[in-house]
């Protein structure tokens, strides 16, 4: 199977191509005719499964197809993304994608000065990439009107939920047209979730890949036990092997990944820490130098996470293990991602044995234990 098998139109197929993308991944094979055959759609797909091509292809293919009945001033597709990270990402990816069609899009997220996301909607957009506190804020200033969207999608519904979004996400889609499609996906399919995509949905298509008991088959786990106190000598030891060129590591606070950044600073590896009381440009400028590794190590809050996309991560470390067992695949989902091999350490002490607990039990096995480990 290749995207020309999926009828991609030619514009498509060269932006992949130049992105040396031939063969779609398991979401986008089953996505994708069902999208460009006008369906709803009902996605469970974790994070690094391919889950924005899959609907960001067949969008810009209808767009550009019916592109002669548009004003180009109105909004033809609105995506909707939990957090600042993932929204760019997403106008990332649309952006690769796109650069052999004539398909406008911009993104708007909270954080910054809404000026020159403004200046973006007054001069038209087809497609918008919106968190939904900033876009609520923009409709309520009637800088954006969704009477004319005719895609619809939610992404990460499940994140979107548990950051508190659903009285949000309500009022968008009442200000959203009866006729159009709809695109909904979530790394689970729990009865909140189902209960709020039954209110959105028409006769959706499901598409399932990659169940969130799952873990990347080519990321390797360990774990070791250590006390709460000594995990920062932990993990400067862990450091220290030169194979670990990048590493995200995850803490379960923002002030937890400040110390944690800092400590590494002040022990000569080069970290910046990323969550939600940074500003917007701090966090981008983090990420932009993780991103090209003038920054070796990237710590991160779970929420903060979600949209960092990094080429051939090689490592993530729990340095905290995470309460819900879900959180852990969607952690190490980080590497391992698009063929690439990866590893996931985690950092457990006495009091989180119960979190590790409920993860062997989710993705039905006991990750190996390191032995070498001097702080056991």
């Amino acid at each position: 199977m290749t995207f020309l098998n999926l009828k991609l139109i030619k514009p498509l197929i060269v932006a992949l191509d130049k992105m040396g993308y031939t063969q779609p991944t398991p979401i986008q094979e089953q996505s994708i005719p069902h999208i460009l055959n006008g369906k709803d759609i009902f996605g469970c797909a974790q994070t690094g499964t391919g889950k924005t091509a899959a609907f960001a292809l067949p969008i810009l293919q209808l767009l550009s197809l019916n592109k002669n009945n548009n004003n180009s001033r109105n909004i033809r597709a609105l995506v909707l993304a939990p957090t600042r990270e993932l929204a760019l990402q997403i106008s990332e990816n649309f952006k690769s994608y796109s650069n052999q069609l004539q398909i406008s899009h911009t993104t708007i997220f909270g954080g910054v000065s809404q000026v020159n996301q403004v200046k973006d909607l007054q001069r038209g957009v087809d497609v918008l990439i919106a968190t939904p506190g900033r876009l609520i804020d923009l409709m309520n200033q009637g800088y954006v009107k969704l009477n004319n969207i005719e895609h619809f999608v939610l992404d990460e519904a499940d994140r979107m939920l548990d950051m508190g979004f659903i009285n949000d996400i309500r009022k968008v889609i009442a200000k959203l047209p009866q006729k159009k499609q709809t695109l909904f996906f979530s790394a689970t399919a729990a009865p909140e979730i189902m209960k709020l995509a039954n209110t959105i949905l028409v006769n959706p298509e499901h598409v399932s890949v990659t169940p969130v008991s799952s873990t990347a088959s080519l990321v390797n786990q360990s774990v070791y036990y250590v006390s709460k106190e000594n995990k920062r000598s932990l993990l400067k030891f862990v450091l220290k092997d030169g194979k670990i060129e990048h590493a995200l590591v995850f803490t379960r606070t923002k002030h937890g990944a400040d110390k944690v950044a800092k400590d590494l600073n002040n022990n000569g590896i080069k970290a910046e820490a990323i969550h939600g009381n940074k500003s917007q440009g701090a966090r981008e400028r983090a990420l932009k130098g993780f991103k090209n590794r003038t920054i070796r190590v990237l710590v991160a809050t779970d929420i903060a996470s979600r949209g960092i996309d990094v080429d051939k991560l090689s490592h993530v470390i729990n340095y905290e293990m995470p309460e819900q067992a879900e959180t852990y695949v969607h952690r190490i989902g980080r590497t391992g991602r698009a063929g690439s091999s990866g590893i996931a350490l985690s950092f457990c002490a006495q009091e989180e044995l119960a979190y590790l607990k409920g993860i062997n039990k989710l993705i039905k096995k006991n990750i190996e234990v390191e032995k070498s480990n001097p702080f056991s």
